[in-house]
């Protein structure tokens, strides 16, 4: 998400290619060993609460075991406080390698200049790490495409993009977290396809809230985005529909589906808008088969992991890690290469292609 945790029409999923991997074997017997021993990998999720920081955990944890390496997971629950105190352990014990899906992207400077003083290398997870030179790496998704491909469905439902409507439109928007750094990508992407209506009046944002400021979550919470969601509708919906909603992740989405349910959406008399997502949770995917959410981006966690491995054994094998970008994230400090992996949108009409038969989500999980 989720580093609140933008857009996507294009279904085609893009095959990463394999970085070359150390295979021979080292002194101490296999490429995830040391002089000293097997090293050890530090993975700092942020939380457990979304079944895909578990699901990514895993996956990490599976791929550099299986080339011999340990591995040190730690889930924080949202604290950043308690992060930073489990990646300060994690530098103390002596991981030689660091991957943080960071909480608070600007708040480990002083942590990561430690690790780049006892030669710790450090890959950004999803989420960039801000204001510090000592990120060495970033895998992520194409974060500015998750916006506008989210928009992009919002469009395309009420039939702007094929010109059957003009509207206008009632939206309100909802982005992410302001302390993560992807909250900015998803929402200026989402904002590239949908200023265009907006200044055109096919659509209207009737609360008047459009800057990040006004509708960035903290920490992604969905309750937080529900009560906003119900103010809204209260001060400025009274004799209005509302026709859709910009969610940037799927925990949200489903927030916001039970705050406008509670205000009598969901009838043949009153439907409930286009409502978009991110990260295809099995309890959103489930509401879109049902009808309650219209569409959420599928992202290819497995691949990010895969990805990620690559780049860690390389830094640990004294190679280059493979990156496609090198110019998109600048951090505040410095431009941070990375590996940007494509995302897909996904609504009723396609996600038994995209999740069920690419084995991402199992057939029985949603019934």
């Amino acid at each position: 998400m989720r580093t609140v945790r933008a857009g996507r029409l294009r279904t085609t999923a893009v095959l990463i290619p394999v970085f070359a991997i150390a295979a021979g074997a080292t002194a101490c017997g296999g490429s995830g060993s040391t002089s000293s021993g097997p090293a050890t990998v530090g993975i700092a999720m942020p939380t457990k609460v979304s079944q895909r920081w578990i699901n990514d955990g895993n996956s990490l944890v599976k791929q550099f075991k299986a080339k011999g390496y340990k591995t040190d997971l730690k889930y924080a629950d949202n604290s950043a406080d308690t992060q930073a105190d489990q990646i300060r352990t994690m530098i103390n014990k002596g991981d030689k390698l660091l991957i943080i899906a960071s909480i608070d992207g600007s708040g480990l400077g002083d942590i990561l200049v430690n690790a780049r003083q006892k030669g710790i290398k450090v890959i950004s997870y999803d989420r960039l790490l801000l204001a510090s030179n000592d990120v060495d790496y970033y895998a992520t998704f194409d974060n500015f495409k998750v916006g506008q491909l989210q928009a992009g469905a919002i469009v395309q439902k009420l039939g702007l993009k094929d010109g059957s409507t003009t509207g206008p439109y009632n939206i309100e928007l909802f982005a992410g977290s302001p302390d993560d750094n992807n909250t900015q990508y998803f929402y200026n992407g989402a904002m590239n396809v949908l200023q265009p209506y907006i200044d055109k009046k096919q659509l209207i944002v009737r609360s008047g809230q459009k800057r990040i400021t006004q509708v960035a979550t903290l920490r992604w919470d969905p309750t937080y985005a529900a009560e906003r969601l119900a103010l809204i509708l209260k001060e400025s919906y009274a004799t209005e529909h509302l026709d859709a909603v910009l969610s940037p992740y799927d925990g949200i989405s489903r927030g916001l589906i039970e705050a406008l349910k509670t205000d009598g959406y969901g009838t043949t008399a009153k439907p409930l808008p286009v409502v978009t997502g991110q990260d295809a949770e099995v309890d959103s995917v489930k509401m879109i088969i049902s009808g309650e959410q219209t569409e959420t981006i599928y992202k290819d966690t497995r691949e990010l992991a895969k990805v990620t491995f690559e780049m860690g054994n390389a830094l640990l094998s004294g190679k280059k890690p493979k990156v496609n970008d090198t110019k998109q994230y600048d951090n505040g400090n410095k431009i941070v290469p990375a590996y940007l992996l494509q995302p897909v949108s996904v609504d009723k009409s396609n996600y038994k292609k995209e999740l069920i038969d690419s084995g991402y989500i199992k057939a029985s999980d949603l019934k």
